[in-house]
């Protein structure tokens, strides 16, 4: 399973001050700290990860134009990242792009082992339409569930990630939530 985890903000926020003094062990660590989570991100919605690696290179190379430029993000360095990888992929995809059936395959799991056959033909019908219930979601409404609930990010985190407020991350996760109720026809 493909799993992003963010370094932490106050370290964040040190770094991005030395950066902006362009220190070179700076830029090296927020580098070092950021390729993978961005490269994971990336690779939830792109199946070939050397096209990822592409597209995670591609984020740093703005990134660092960004610096050169004098134009750095001010505040919040995971927030502009994950834009500007959010923007790679529409240039790359459009922006209707929805999460590959491998990153819903790996949220998704066809099913436990069990060593009944009727039960591992269940869970796997189960976990079928589940999946197919996620592909009717918008794009950002399976992003909202992926990162909520198989990443475990916070919502704050999840509306940094998007560029989004928090109350519309709230509020795609809750459309999300009952579009899947619907298409499951629970209640």
């Amino acid at each position: 399973m493909i799993v992003i985890v963010l370094p932490d903000i106050a370290e964040e926020d040190r770094l991005m001050a030395r950066a902006r003094q362009r220190d070179k062990d700076a830029l090296r660590q927020i580098y070092q700290d950021y390729f993978s989570p961005v490269y994971n991100f990336i690779r939830l919605r792109v199946d070939d990860g050397q096209q990822a690696d592409d597209l995670t290179s591609e984020v740093f190379v703005k990134l660092m134009t960004a610096f050169r430029d004098g134009k750095a993000p001010r505040q919040s360095l995971r927030g502009w990242l994950f834009r500007v990888a959010r923007n790679v992929l529409y240039d790359h995809f459009g922006a209707g792009q929805k999460y590959t059936e491998e990153a819903l395959e790996e949220w998704v799991p066809a099913s436990r082992e069990d060593s009944d056959p009727e039960i591992r033909l269940l869970q796997l019908a189960d976990s079928q339409r589940v999946r197919r219930a996620m592909e009717r979601l918008s794009a950002d409404q399976q992003e909202v569930l992926v990162l909520r609930f198989a990443q475990g990010l916070s919502v704050e985190e999840t509306a940094d990630l998007m560029g989004k407020n928090i109350n519309t991350v709230k509020s795609l996760q809750f459309r999300a939530v009952n579009g899947l109720r619907q298409f499951l026809g629970t209640n």
